[in-house]
């Protein structure tokens, strides 16, 4: 039954080309104009949909482009503001080291060795810190130490590629110390209070001892370990003590302690 359709379907088609071939050239070209009218819109719809996929693939590829585009600037922001954060630490630094060498060169008598401090001692935060310097680097015991602010200490042990340092304010490390007035008033500057590291005692000053506050207190040099004039702090008041038989004064220390990174070590 379905090939005797097919059949039908052929004769049909058949006949009808016989028909359009045997018509007037004129009938024939109506023929196929009217055709041409009827599937026309289906080739604009063809071709419509043909440039809006073309158009679409226009749109995807610039999208995909900025993307790419966009994550690569967000990761050059990032490296960026890393190199910020690195560069402002690289310029404290510096000049934290210009201050360091412009202080060296305008004391060429002494000589200096640099050194950072690597760590705390936890049995005694405040008052002794370790530096990355040893006796392979020709540091010894009781050399003095000290940044462009004023004194820190003194090395108190030493290893091969460390040593530690008794800070200004333990009672390890007692300094002859005298006060830049009219009388330059000397003394022993001491231990320091246990809950402000910048503040240590003066005492043995004069009874009479003339002392305002900000007088600035300076090494000695007497005891053979500090240099003279090496800045210690400045006057902070005074009282008299022991019944009135000498003066102690609190000063305020010039270096900063609990801050410490960077330290300079006088050698021999």
């Amino acid at each position: 039954m379905l090939k005797r359709s097919h059949y039908i379907t052929l004769g049909l088609v058949a006949l009808l080309a016989l028909v359009v071939f045997n018509l007037p050239g004129r009938t024939a070209a109506r023929l196929k104009l009217a055709f041409g009218s009827l599937f026309l819109p289906l080739f604009g719809l063809v071709g419509a949909s043909q440039q809006a996929v073309a158009k679409a693939s226009d749109t995807l590829v610039p999208r995909r482009e900025l993307e790419r585009l966009n994550e690569a600037l967000r990761r050059e922001n990032q490296q960026l503001r890393i190199l910020s954060l690195q560069d402002t630490e690289l310029a404290r630094e510096n000049d934290r080291l210009r201050q360091l060498i412009g202080w060296q060169k305008s004391r060429p008598q002494w000589k200096l060795r640099f050194a950072h401090v690597v760590m705390r001692d936890p049995a005694n935060w405040w008052r002794t810190v370790q530096i990355d310097l040893g006796s392979g680097d020709g540091i010894t015991t009781n050399r003095p130490v000290l940044t462009a602010e004023g004194l820190v200490g003194r090395i108190n042990s030493v290893s091969f590629d460390h040593s530690q340092v008794v800070l200004v304010g333990d009672p390890k490390c007692n300094v002859a110390a005298r006060v830049q007035n009219e009388t330059r008033d000397a003394g022993i500057v001491g231990t320091g209070g246990p809950f402000d590291s910048s503040l240590v005692a003066m005492s043995f000053l004069p009874s009479r001892a003339n002392l305002k506050p900000g007088h600035e207190v300076v090494t000695s040099g007497d005891g053979g370990i500090f240099p003279k004039g090496i800045p210690i702090g400045r006057i902070v008041d005074s009282r008299p003590a022991e019944f009135g038989l000498y003066t102690e004064a609190r000063v305020k220390l010039s270096a900063n302690l609990s801050g410490l990174e960077e330290v300079w070590v006088i050698l021999p």
